[in-house]
Protein backbone atom coordinates (compact mmCIF):
# COMPACT_ATOMS: atom_id res chain seq x y z
CA UNK A 1 0.00 0.00 0.00
CA UNK A 2 1.28 3.48 -0.83
CA UNK A 3 -0.18 6.92 -0.16
CA UNK A 4 0.71 10.46 -1.30
CA UNK A 5 -0.43 13.40 0.86
CA UNK A 6 0.10 17.12 0.77
CA UNK A 7 -1.32 19.91 2.92
CA UNK A 8 -3.42 17.36 4.84
CA UNK A 9 -5.08 15.93 1.70
CA UNK A 10 -4.70 12.40 0.34
CA UNK A 11 -3.75 12.82 -3.33
CA UNK A 12 -3.32 9.15 -4.21
CA UNK A 13 -3.58 5.77 -2.52
CA UNK A 14 -2.96 2.37 -4.03
CA UNK A 15 -2.19 -1.25 -3.33
CA UNK A 16 -0.48 -1.44 -6.75
CA UNK A 17 2.38 1.08 -6.76
CA UNK A 18 5.19 0.82 -9.28
CA UNK A 19 8.68 1.57 -7.97
CA UNK A 20 11.03 2.92 -10.59
CA UNK A 21 14.35 4.65 -9.95
CA UNK A 22 13.44 5.48 -6.36
CA UNK A 23 10.04 6.99 -7.23
CA UNK A 24 6.63 5.58 -6.40
CA UNK A 25 4.27 5.74 -9.39
CA UNK A 26 0.52 5.58 -8.70
CA UNK A 27 -1.91 4.00 -11.17
CA UNK A 28 -4.05 6.71 -12.81
CA UNK A 29 -7.28 5.30 -11.40
CA UNK A 30 -5.90 5.62 -7.84
CA UNK A 31 -5.05 9.34 -8.14
CA UNK A 32 -7.52 12.01 -7.01
CA UNK A 33 -7.41 14.22 -10.10
CA UNK A 34 -9.54 16.95 -8.56
CA UNK A 35 -6.35 18.11 -6.79
CA UNK A 36 -4.20 18.21 -9.93
CA UNK A 37 -3.97 20.87 -12.63
CA UNK A 38 -1.92 20.28 -15.79
CA UNK A 39 0.92 22.69 -16.45
CA UNK A 40 2.96 23.48 -19.57
CA UNK A 41 6.10 22.14 -17.89
CA UNK A 42 7.90 19.11 -19.28
CA UNK A 43 11.19 17.27 -18.91
CA UNK A 44 12.91 14.47 -20.79
CA UNK A 45 14.35 11.25 -19.44
CA UNK A 46 16.74 9.55 -21.87
CA UNK A 47 15.05 6.17 -21.47
CA UNK A 48 11.51 6.93 -20.25
CA UNK A 49 10.72 9.81 -22.59
CA UNK A 50 8.81 13.06 -22.16
CA UNK A 51 7.33 13.77 -18.72
CA UNK A 52 4.46 16.21 -18.21
CA UNK A 53 3.64 17.94 -14.91
CA UNK A 54 0.74 18.80 -12.64
CA UNK A 55 0.43 21.51 -10.03
CA UNK A 56 -1.07 20.13 -6.82
CA UNK A 57 -3.84 22.30 -5.32
CA UNK A 58 -5.16 21.53 -1.84
CA UNK A 59 -6.27 23.49 1.21
CA UNK A 60 -6.10 26.79 -0.63
CA UNK A 61 -2.45 26.35 -1.58
CA UNK A 62 -0.65 25.34 -4.77
CA UNK A 63 2.51 23.24 -5.18
CA UNK A 64 3.72 23.95 -8.71
CA UNK A 65 4.91 20.97 -10.79
CA UNK A 66 4.79 18.65 -7.77
CA UNK A 67 3.53 15.66 -9.76
CA UNK A 68 4.56 14.19 -13.10
CA UNK A 69 3.60 11.44 -15.50
CA UNK A 70 4.63 9.99 -18.86
CA UNK A 71 1.72 10.16 -21.33
CA UNK A 72 3.67 8.37 -24.10
CA UNK A 73 6.68 6.64 -22.52
CA UNK A 74 9.27 4.74 -24.48
CA UNK A 75 8.64 1.01 -24.96
CA UNK A 76 11.02 0.26 -22.06
CA UNK A 77 8.87 2.32 -19.68
CA UNK A 78 5.41 1.44 -21.01
CA UNK A 79 4.45 0.01 -17.59
CA UNK A 80 4.21 3.54 -16.14
CA UNK A 81 2.13 5.10 -18.93
CA UNK A 82 -0.03 7.79 -17.27
CA UNK A 83 1.04 6.67 -13.78
CA UNK A 84 1.65 9.66 -11.47
CA UNK A 85 4.65 10.29 -9.20
CA UNK A 86 5.09 13.10 -6.67
CA UNK A 87 7.89 15.22 -5.22
CA UNK A 88 8.56 18.77 -3.97
CA UNK A 89 7.13 18.37 -0.48
CA UNK A 90 4.43 15.78 -1.23
CA UNK A 91 4.71 13.04 1.39
CA UNK A 92 4.84 9.56 -0.16
CA UNK A 93 4.55 6.69 2.33
CA UNK A 94 4.44 2.93 1.93
CA UNK A 95 3.44 0.30 4.45
CA UNK A 96 5.59 -2.68 5.36
CA UNK A 97 4.94 -5.60 3.09
CA UNK A 98 3.75 -3.41 0.23
CA UNK A 99 4.56 -5.11 -3.03
CA UNK A 100 5.59 -2.56 -5.58
CA UNK A 101 6.39 -3.67 -9.08
CA UNK A 102 9.70 -2.45 -10.39
CA UNK A 103 10.29 -1.74 -14.04
CA UNK A 104 11.43 -5.36 -14.39
CA UNK A 105 8.44 -6.83 -12.56
CA UNK A 106 10.48 -7.78 -9.46
CA UNK A 107 8.78 -7.08 -6.13
CA UNK A 108 10.39 -4.35 -4.04
CA UNK A 109 9.56 -1.96 -1.21
CA UNK A 110 8.60 1.54 -2.40
CA UNK A 111 10.91 4.44 -1.62
CA UNK A 112 10.13 8.06 -0.99
CA UNK A 113 9.69 10.28 -4.04
CA UNK A 114 12.78 11.80 -5.56
CA UNK A 115 13.21 14.52 -8.12
CA UNK A 116 12.27 13.73 -11.72
CA UNK A 117 15.02 12.75 -14.13
CA UNK A 118 15.83 16.08 -15.75
CA UNK A 119 15.34 19.81 -15.30
CA UNK A 120 11.82 21.10 -15.85
CA UNK A 121 11.24 23.19 -18.93
CA UNK A 122 8.19 24.69 -20.48
CA UNK A 123 7.31 25.72 -23.93
CA UNK A 124 4.45 27.87 -25.11
CA UNK A 125 1.52 26.00 -26.53
CA UNK A 126 0.56 26.62 -30.09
Amino acid sequence: MARATWNGVVLAETSRPVLLEGNVYFPPEDVRREYLARTRAWSVCPWKGLARYYTVRAGGQANKNAAWYYPHPSPLARRIRNYVAFWNGVQVDAWEGAQAETGTGVAASPARGAAPDAGIASRPEG
